[in-house]
């Protein structure tokens, strides 16, 4: 079975991405496994030496259910199964690194994302993705 991978960020950008992809499931063959990936930035400065681990984790476990839940609804809604992982880190190489190392065979995003600048023709994020990966890449805009 094809395993599938959508970096989301809870942006417009990604929620219509996802929108389109639904859109295009009909061409699998079969009915691809979907895993939602959402990256959260590691807390800034010095942060970590007075918050405990387990309360940085717990935070952003719950700043990525957020991002992730106006993706799920939209999955839900359109009678979608999926999985979703939260990881920390660099967006581009934590999704090149987890796309790699889980062996997904695609990697479907939208060309920016929430930190896209208005004008760009490609999001910082998606552009280094797509020189980074060895996995395929489906922009959907």
């Amino acid at each position: 079975m094809l395993k599938i991978l959508l970096p989301v960020d809870g942006s417009d950008y990604a929620n219509k991405a996802i929108t389109g992809f639904i859109a295009l499931l009909d061409w699998y063959k079969e009915k691809p496994e979907l895993h939602l990936l959402n990256v959260q930035y590691p807390l800034r400065g010095n942060a970590a030496l007075f918050i405990n681990q387990t309360d940085i984790k717990q935070y952003h476990q719950e700043e990525g259910q957020k991002e992730l839940q106006s993706t799920c609804t939209l999955l839900d809604q359109a009678g979608v199964a999926y999985q979703y992982h939260i990881v920390v880190g660099d967006p581009a190489e934590m999704i090149v690194r987890f796309a790699s190392e889980k062996q997904y065979d695609q990697i479907v995003m939208g060309p920016r994302g929430a930190g896209g600048i208005q004008g760009l023709l490609l999001g910082s994020v998606s552009s280094k993705v797509m020189q980074l990966a060895k996995t395929p890449v489906l922009l959907i805009k």
